[in-house]
C-alpha cells in the first residue's frame, strides 16, 4: 500500500471497518483503532498523514491481535 501511495497510483484507504465504538476505557475505535480526531479529520489528511494514521493503527491494534480468543 505505501508503495502505492508514494507513486501516486491510489489514495490511501479509510482503516474503518464498519464496527464504530469508542471504548472508555482506551479512547479509541473499537474497530479501527483510532481516536475520535483521527476520524474526524480523516476526509481532510493528506495521504502521508493518512500513513502516519496508518503506523498508529497498526502499532495500536498489535496487542489486541496477540490475546487468545479461546
Amino acid at each position: 500500500m505505501r508503495d502505492a501511495v508514494r507513486q501516486g497510483l491510489e489514495p490511501v484507504p479509510s482503516p474503518c471497518v464498519n464496527v464504530c465504538r469508542m471504548s472508555a476505557t482506551t479512547g479509541l475505535c473499537e474497530g479501527c483503532f483510532r481516536t475520535i480526531e483521527e476520524i474526524r479529520h480523516w476526509s481532510r489528511t493528506p495521504d502521508a498523514g493518512r500513513l502516519a494514521v496508518w503506523e498508529q493503527v497498526l502499532a495500536r491494534s498489535a496487542p489486541a491481535a496477540a490475546v487468545p480468543t479461546d
